[in-house]
């Protein structure tokens, strides 16, 4: 049963940025023994490609469902979809985090048939526009919130950045939104403390790069333990040189669940937070940690996201925040993380109105015990 939309009320003006465009982006075809760009065999082996739309992991299916169902559950008419500009960024502004050569080389790749940006990212034509354009959203939804004319914003963008770095693409990302949206703050904004906490399943070796060496920014990941990319996200990596201490990795075990998240959130994300005190929080939002996902393991529920999403929120109602979309590969899942998170966002009341009904979260009750949720039991049975 769908709720009366009259019956919504929010607390708070929450930006939301979605775009046609986005779908658009085709992430490639994966294949065996098959040159990317022009589909020919390369070494006399040629299975049938993927055709890089529903079938591919990284594709616009999670993305748009999310949309749909923010806007049938009649929550979209409560956000704010038109104050965020929805433009392409300048190369310009690319440049803040990536190389001109990388940059002009995913251009002059996507003009023609696509290609991989460097390691498992995978594009097609016109690709270059769309990673620029949500790019530019980012970038934009931060001048809104900065501005004041926004709460806080969340920019369901495609293709995902957290794993692009300096010169290469990885793991689906183009162009690293969140890092270019942090740089943006600092250098044009004038913001002097820019935290970004990451909660996508895996590491965001992208941002971890572009403010390894820096104290102005301070990264936080909460990630599965050699995941993706491997042997990369361990505790030890704190910063180097002035950045020594602001870059914070959590590696969970695989099958934690929500206990851990909510524990890891408690125990050293607020924490962190409140030491550095930003100006400004930005969050990577991907939903691959989520327990139905192809490409993760650990089990954490919508309600677990949720959660998150009310700690950094709650932090400090006064600080501006935007959440900009990185993985979640669940078509079931996803779309639910994602209203849960866009609940907390603009301070839905909840008491007189209900979404959805106990099969939220469907088939997670038998797959509990899968969980590595030891702590969180531990604590509730001893009261603790």
């Amino acid at each position: 049963m769908l709720p009366s939309r009259s019956n919504l009320k929010v607390s708070r003006r929450t930006g939301f940025v979605a775009d046609e465009r986005f779908y658009w982006h085709h992430a490639g075809f994966i294949t065996a023994g098959c040159d990317i760009a022009t589909f020919n065999p390369t070494d006399g082996e040629f299975i049938q490609p993927n055709s890089g739309s529903q079938g591919y992991f990284e594709n616009e299916s999670t993305k748009r469902r999310m949309a749909s169902l923010i806007d049938v559950c009649g929550l979209m008419e409560k956000l704010d979809t038109s104050t965020v500009k929805k433009r392409a960024a300048m190369k310009e502004e690319l440049m803040l985090i990536h190389g001109r050569d990388y940059i002009d080389k995913v251009e002059d790749m996507s003009r023609r048939n696509g290609g991989d940006a460097g390691d498992f990212a995978f594009f097609g034509p016109g690709s270059y526009e769309i990673a620029a354009l949500a790019v530019g959203c980012c970038v934009e939804a931060v001048n809104s919130v900065l501005d004041k004319v926004l709460d806080n914003a969340y920019v369901l963008c495609r293709p995902p950045g957290h794993h692009a770095e300096r010169d290469k693409g990885m793991g689906f990302c183009l162009f690293n939104n969140i890092a270019i949206a942090a740089e943006h703050a600092i250098k044009v904004r004038g913001v002097k403390r820019v935290a970004i906490v990451d909660w996508d399943v895996h590491h965001g070796n992208g941002t971890q790069q572009a403010f390894f060496e820096r104290s102005d920014v301070m990264f936080i990941s909460i990630h599965q333990d050699n995941l993706y990319p491997p042997s990369s996200g361990s505790v030890n990596e704190i910063g180097a040189g002035e950045g020594e201490g602001f870059n914070v990795n959590i590696p969970l075990p695989p099958g934690c669940g929500d206990g851990a998240y909510k524990r890891t959130m408690e125990a050293v994300v607020l924490p962190s937070l409140r030491k550095f005190d930003p100006e400004l929080i930005l969050v990577s939002c991907g939903f691959d940690a989520g327990f139905q996902d192809p490409l993760g393991c650990q089990m954490v529920t919508s309600l677990g996201f949720s959660q998150m999403a009310k700690d950094v929120i709650s932090f400090n109602l006064d600080i501006p925040i935007v959440f900009c979309h990185e993985g979640g590969y669940s078509p079931e899942h996803v779309p639910y993380c994602g209203l849960r998170v866009l609940e907390e966002l603009c301070g839905l009341e909840k008491s007189n109105v209900k979404f959805y009904d106990d099969g939220l979260d469907y088939g997670y009750q038998p797959c509990q015990t899968w969980q590595e949720d030891v702590l969180q039991r531990v604590r509730e049975l001893h009261g603790l």
